[in-house]
């Protein structure tokens, strides 16, 4: 991507706004990880876009201010991971932190493997870990799990639009790369894959590679955003609000037009952007300030979601 960097990521008021993509380390929460970013970086109103697993490492979207509102568009994006099975164990948890609950002295072979591949790809039923963060009758199912229930996840579509064997690592250890869709849990995959081959198997190391437009090349460390913040750079480290929407048009306003997305009226199409008319979601500014996400309807550009800056 080109152009991300924010070049207003602080209002007059001192509030934080744009994308910080966290290479989230082992062994820390999100929310550990969203903590000591704000502490770096300040902010008032801070979200993340999409979970990761305190034993997973990788891409974590953090949202600060106004970058908050587009949330929703990052975690309905795609995501790419690297991932490690262990096979012969099955854990309650589908990763290295749960109890052993199955063992088996199977294997599988690499020829297995590669041939079994196929089955997961596209459109596939999955049913969701019981430690997830997935909603039953209002509370989470790992709070479910952990306080010793035993919740009843039901199967769901996924989309699985790559899988790759990167390697073996004697008879225990194969190492994967899956690209997928919103809602696709790689703990799920491994637990699936190794049943299918007749064994068991549970993830060993996880590592996030892409969140929506976000890859590894945008992300930074916790130590290196420390070393900003002790420059009094850390703001350097963000990316522009739009860089989470890249992909979609643009519409330059002027002021009137500007003030009027602001109060929350629309602005008729002129003849010069007909070419938009088709386009599903358009990002609106007025010089460099972003101002709404409007979509073509009944002639105008209607306002979905307003920015205040």
């Amino acid at each position: 991507m080109e152009n991300k960097k924010e070049t207003r990521n602080q209002d007059q008021g001192g509030q934080v706004h744009g994308w910080l993509v966290l290479d989230k380390p082992l062994g820390l929460t999100s929310t550990q990880a969203l903590g000591k970013s704000r502490r770096f970086l300040g902010g008032k109103k801070v979200g993340h876009g999409g979970t990761l697993d305190p034993l997973a490492t990788g891409i974590l979207p953090l949202a600060f201010g106004e970058a908050t509102k587009l949330i929703p568009y990052v975690m309905d994006g795609d995501k790419a991971y690297d991932f490690t099975i262990r096979w012969g164990e099955e854990r309650s948890t589908d990763d290295a932190e749960g109890e052993v609950i199955a063992r088996s002295d199977a294997r599988p072979t690499e020829s297995a493997i590669r041939e079994a591949m196929p089955h997961f790809l596209g459109k596939i039923s999955q049913v969701p870990p019981i430690f997830s963060a997935i909603k039953l009758d209002g509370e989470r199912a790992y709070d479910l799990a952990r306080a010793g229930a035993t919740p009843e996840m039901k199967p769901r579509e996924v989309v699985i639009h790559g899988l790759e064997l990167l390697g073996v690592e004697g008879q225990d250890l194969a190492h994967f790369r899956v690209s997928c869709g919103k809602g696709m849990y790689v703990r799920a995959l491994a637990r699936d894959l190794a049943r299918f081959l007749g064994t068991y198997g549970f993830i060993a190391a996880l590592r996030r590679t892409k969140v929506g437009p976000f890859t590894l090349k945008d992300a930074i460390s916790l130590e290196k955003l420390e070393e900003l913040s002790h420059k009094g750079d850390a703001l350097t480290a963000l990316l522009a609000l739009r860089a989470a929407l890249d992909d979609i048009p643009g519409l330059q306003l002027d002021a009137s037009e500007a003030q009027r997305l602001r109060n929350g009226q629309s602005v008729l199409i002129r003849p010069q952007h007909m070419d938009l008319m088709e386009a599903p979601l358009i990002w609106a500014e007025h010089q460099g300030t972003p101002v709404a996400l409007v979509v073509p309807e009944s002639g105008a550009f209607r306002v979905l979601r307003g920015f205040h800056f």
